[in-house]
């Protein structure tokens, strides 16, 4: 079982819910070392204090905040976990919307949030609410020393915190949009149409693997067992540029119609 994070309580109203914070997430990239290419020896970085010339252990690490007259003030772990701020032990409740309300660009990481004994009835309690109600609650809560907005919302057993960016922090893709000129014709928006039917279906997460770190991880054996790697399989799409748009479209079309009825064929066998 992973280590709980946090621990501190949900307040909405005057109802309070002791809970502990799980990272609901983890990451599965290949690890590297960084070596020196010619005899594989490991690379080390030394932290070294530029006013004195020492080598800095990380045990002596603080977090330091230069002012524009060169003032320093450093802070330590005591500092932060004393700051004169309600949410470091609280999840506050702001605003129950809908969870469609809120566009999955603000999302940065999940959480699960685990009752602790005493927050068991209110935990459920909530949980089933916001369930029947359809609804998530947009929440103001302190980790990894900074505040963040987030969301929490049920899902089958158990309620999940989205930790949100703050507005000011996503940035303006306009410049990104494609142009104002350009124009779809009827027959074109059809055909997109056709394609998106013989590419729709219900999401499956355990349909999907990471083809990259798989292929990755083939080389890396290889390099490890001394044995020749793996050729490169050409999955490329032709190149050039379109021309004919709803020539692309017919053929996609037809490409995944012949996927899919492969994938029956199969799945009946």
């Amino acid at each position: 079982m992973p280590r709980s994070i946090w621990k501190g309580s949900i307040s909405f109203g005057l109802v309070s819910i002791p809970v502990k914070l799980y990272g609901a997430t983890e990451d599965k990239d290949v690890s590297f070392r960084q070596v020196h290419s010619t005899d594989g020896g490991r690379v080390r970085y030394q932290r070294v204090c530029e006013k004195c010339g020492e080598v800095v252990q990380y045990a002596d690490i603080a977090k330091g905040f230069e002012a524009s007259d060169g003032r320093m003030a450093i802070l330590t772990d005591e500092d932060f976990e004393s700051l004169p701020l309600k949410t470091l032990k609280s999840v506050d409740v702001v605003q129950f919307v809908d969870e469609g309300e809120i566009d999955p660009t603000f999302f940065q990481r999940t959480y699960f949030l685990e009752p602790e004994n005493m927050g068991q009835k209110p935990y459920v309690l909530l949980r089933e609410a916001l369930a029947k109600e359809g609804k998530v609650a947009v929440v103001k809560v302190a980790l990894r020393s900074r505040e963040s907005l987030a969301l929490v919302r049920a899902k089958d057993d158990l309620l999940l915190m989205h930790t949100m960016y703050w507005p000011d922090e996503l940035r303006d893709g306009e410049f990104a949009a494609p142009s104002d000129e350009v124009k779809i014709t009827d027959a074109e928006m059809e055909m997109a149409k056709l394609l998106i039917g013989q590419l729709e279906g219900e999401f499956d997460p355990e349909a999907y693997s990471d083809s990259y770190r798989e292929a990755l991880l083939e080389v890396v054996e290889a390099k490890l067992a001394g044995t020749a790697l793996p050729e490169q399989s050409d999955t490329s799409a032709p190149a050039g540029d379109v021309v004919d748009l709803m020539a692309t479209l017919r053929a996609s079309v037809e490409a995944a119609k012949k996927r899919r009825e492969e994938a029956g064929k199969a799945k009946a066998s």
